[in-house]
This record gives structure tokens, sequence and C-alpha cells, in this order.
């Protein structure tokens, strides 16, 4: 029979145990939260689309939760600093992330490479899709494609010669390209820049043929005669470019989204996850949040947070695969 130290050595352990999990997972009491201010992390710098969306949603929130939400930007990595910052902090509901489809994928970029991903996508308890834009073909303006067959049918003459530009290898940019060049059995040649905008003036620039981004980016430069919009990857036309094609009716069955999303770190208590889906859905309904989200050209698709895990996974899958394929490049 164990003696009596031993009994209260074993029963102490056992306190400390339960101790430690009660302090790691918060709890609430009902009416508790939240009663400071919230931040919500952009993991990009301002101006872009984690920024626009967190900017636009923070008053929002605001109005229903009665405390100041205050967007933080911490840029670096291709988003992942600001990721992993939110999935190692208290899971408490008082720091979120405004997270975008490199959550998707950015883990298996480090799989490959044999390192330990910086986060993983079962590190966050998701709230909810705030919207979900397909991305679009462009080519300069004037230039030798009328149509997105006209590109198809040069692009096979010429293998490795027509240019994309991209964001960087394994960007969003990257893995739609490769998405396509796939599925139309095309060989084109990626320069990678560092960073959209960059990316883009080599497009208006001649310095590559074609490049994609979002409808939102594509618009200013359509309406200016700058490009052509050759298709998206939508599973319909987009009301922004209604005589734009899908890939998908062209033939290529491929579908691609940068999408935004509100989410906690795993382990937020359920109260809090269910005050925060609540509010998320009212805020994506406030004047303000439309105005701003038209004024970028996005439209705003709410999935609440198990639709959205739903969406999720299966947008994980699709492109890890992608990333996969891609392989290593140094």
């Amino acid at each position: 029979m164990p003696s009596k130290i031993g009994v209260r050595m074993m029963g102490l352990a056992i306190f400390l145990t339960a101790m430690g999990f009660l302090l790691a997972s918060p709890v609430l009491s009902h009416g508790e939260y939240p009663t400071k201010p919230i931040q919500v992390v952009a993991p990009f710098p301002p101006g872009g689309s984690a920024d626009l969306h967190a900017r636009a949603l923070a008053p929002a929130l605001e109005k229903i939760l009665k405390q100041p939400v205050v967007v933080v930007n911490k840029s670096g990595a291709g988003g992942a600093l600001g990721a992993q910052t939110v999935a190692v902090s208290r899971p408490d509901g008082y720091t979120l992330l405004l997270g975008l489809s490199f959550l998707s994928y950015y883990p298996e970029v480090d799989v490959l490479f044999g390192r330990t991903p910086v986060f993983k996508r079962e590190q966050f308890a998701p709230i909810a899709l705030l919207s979900k834009d397909p991305a679009v073909l462009i080519a300069k303006n004037p230039g030798p494609w009328k149509n997105i067959a006209e590109f198809v049918a040069d692009a096979r003459k010429r293998p490795g010669e027509i240019k994309y530009s991209s964001a960087g290898v394994y960007s969003t940019v990257h893995l739609a390209m490769e998405m396509f060049a796939h599925a139309a059995n095309l060989n084109l040649r990626h320069v990678p820049f560092p960073g959209g905008s960059p990316a883009l003036m080599a497009l208006l620039g001649g310095n590559v043929d074609s490049s994609c981004i979002p409808p939102s980016v594509a618009m200013a430069q359509f309406k200016g005669g700058m490009v052509k919009i050759l298709a998206n990857w939508a599973d319909k036309r987009s009301a922004a470019f209604p005589d734009t094609p899908t890939l998908k009716e062209s033939g290529y069955d491929v579908e691609f989204y940068v999408w935004a999303a509100l989410l906690a770190p795993k382990g937020t208590p359920p109260e809090a996850l269910k005050i925060l889906r609540e509010a998320t859905r009212k805020a994506v309904e406030d004047p303000g949040f439309r105005a701003a989200m038209e004024a970028i050209q996005t439209p705003v698709v709410y999935l609440d947070a198990d639709e959205f895990q739903a969406y999720w996974d299966k947008d994980a899958q699709r492109l890890q695969e992608v990333v996969r394929r891609i392989g290593k490049i140094q």
C-alpha cells in the first residue's frame, strides 16, 4: 500500500495539474466578456487586403461589443509572423486574427522544406468568413490576346516563353497560376517579385506578359484601359466583369479565391467565441462595413464558424496539393 506521504504527494500532483489546466484555459463567467479592448492582428502592411478588412470590421464590432477594437499590423514572412503571433497568444478572446487564404497552405511550405511549421491551422478557432474574391487573369492592353482561348493557344505554341508575375514564390498568385497551368497543360514562366505592387508594375511596364490579381485591384487598371481581363477563377462570372468567362466554362476545372476571415486562437472559451460569432454576423451587415467593401470592389460572403471550417478544410486540401506539385523552389 502507498504511504501517507505518497498519497499526499499524488494528491498534490493532481491538484497542480488541474490548476495548470485551469490557468492555461481561460474560463469566463456569464457577462464577463468583453471587459477590455480587443486586438485584431492584420498580418500584412497597411493598405493591403487584411488591413482594409480589419479596419472596416473594427468600428462595426465596437458598436456591438461596446469595447474598443484595435487593429494592429504585424507583417512579415508572407503573413506568417502575424499568424504565429495570434496562434501562440493567450486564448481569452482579446487577440484575434484577420486571416487570408495563405493560412490554407503556408504550413505545407514549411513541411516541404523539412521545417517545423511557423503555425498550424489547428491552432485557430474560426469565427467567420467575411469575403471571398476570385482571382482574375490579366494581360497588358494592348496585347496579343483578345480572350483566354487565344492566350492558351499561344502558350501551347511557345512553351516556357509566356511570363507571368507574382508577389513571390508560393504566393497566392503563384498557386493560382500553377493551378491554371496544370489544368490547361501549359508551361508558363513564373517571375516572382517582392510584393503585389511590383508584380503589377512589371506587367504594366511590359516586363512580363500576364498576371493574376483580385478584381478589386484589376478594376482601376481595367477602367484605365491598361489591362485586359481574360478569365476569372470563380465558379460563376463576376458581377464586376460580366463579359469575362470563368476558367471553368472555358474548359479548365479550377477555382481559386482570395478570402478573408476572422479567427481566434484555439482554446478560446466557447462563451467568448459565441459572442464574437454573433457580433461578426451583425457587423457584416453594418452599412459602414458594406460601404468599405464596396469601395474596394470586394463581395461580402459571410459564413459562420462551422460552415467556414468546412470550406477552409477543402480549400486547404486543394492548395496543399498545389504546393506539393510545385515542389521545392530555393
